[in-house]
């Protein structure tokens, strides 16, 4: 079997101040984008992304499409370099970047949609208090066996799949509380509570599915040029209809993150290429199959560095 490369994307809190700035800067494909960003959405995005502050940064609203814009004016400089993916898979939000790379939909359709998604997201956890947690360090087994036990605090649910001993949990804050009390008793070295303004890929986001399902009804997508692989059960797809239920579905679901990209390597995959800003999924594939090369593409300088490596 051929070795082949996959592109992946980051998600939610990837972000950080300054994002975007080099790539803008060195004045090729990825300003591009960048401008195209600020056409579709406003100046004030770029401003947020490069200047800050923080806060406004960290808002699920603007986050959301700053770095799905990064992710893509960093894709742009890759391509210009003659360099593209045979799979694609991004982790939550990243998602949404991966199905643009694959060519269902343009930055200008994507961006708004996005920027929705951040909307939704974003009032469904202001409607509907709820929390999320990482459990590290316990196995997976033991982590589900946890959350089933303290269903009867609440709605909580497992969220996250990222890397073995790496397993977040998310629903109404006393159920996700006694799950992590759960996890401790049993061996977990740490829960992590998450800085997050809503449960998310859980049952609480269901007020926000909807419309966005709704508005993903209304998005017209193209066949996948290649295989998108889908948080919600790790299948690569190249079906629009069926990429476009999978988005719908992701919001409510868990993010099969370790086993989309086990499934990868069953492909063929054997080199990831990380796409945007930060190395949070680096570092998360590196934990679950170190056979795998892993390189990553933030800044303009960061695509000569791949490109070496690749031969």
């Amino acid at each position: 079997m051929s070795k082949l490369i996959a592109f992946v994307f980051p998600g939610q809190n990837s972000h950080y101040v300054g994002m975007g700035r080099e790539l803008y800067d060195a004045e090729g494909p990825g300003r591009l984008v960048l401008e195209v960003a600020e056409q579709t959405l406003g100046a004030d995005l770029l401003s947020v992304m490069f200047e800050g502050p923080e806060d406004a940064l960290t808002r699920t609203d603007n986050q959301q499409p700053a770095i799905v814009t990064h992710s893509l004016a960093a894709l742009a400089e890759l391509r210009a370099a003659g360099i593209e993916p045979d799979m694609v898979a991004g982790h939550s939000l990243g998602e949404y970047s991966a199905v643009a790379c694959a060519g269902c939909l343009s930055p200008e359709t994507l961006l708004p949609l996005v920027r929705f998604r951040g909307e939704l997201m974003a009032r469904a956890g202001d409607r509907a208090a709820g929390a999320m947690a990482a459990v590290l360090g316990l196995d997976t087994d033991a982590v589900e066996k946890a959350v089933g036990s303290a269903g009867e605090d609440g709605t909580v649910v497992v969220a996250n799949y990222n890397s073995p001993g790496q397993v977040v949990i998310s629903g109404e804050v006393a159920a996700v509380a006694r799950a992590g009390e759960l996890c401790k008793e049993a061996g977990a070295k740490r829960v992590i509570p998450l800085d997050v303004s809503g449960a998310f890929h859980s049952p609480l986001m269901a007020p926000a599915a909807e419309p966005l399902i709704e508005r993903l009804g209304q998005t017209e997508f193209a066949p996948a040029a290649v295989p998108v692989v889908s948080n919600v059960d790790a299948t690569p797809r190249t079906d629009p209809g069926e990429i476009r239920d999978a988005l719908g579905r992701q919001m409510t679901s868990s993010v099969r993150w370790e086993q989309s990209v086990a499934r990868m390597v069953a492909e063929g995959v054997d080199t990831v290429i990380e796409v945007g800003p930060g190395t949070v999924l680096s570092k998360l594939i590196s934990r679950i199959d170190r056979s795998i090369t892993v390189l990553n593409v933030d800044r303009p300088a960061d695509v000569a560095a791949v490109a070496e490596q690749l031969g």
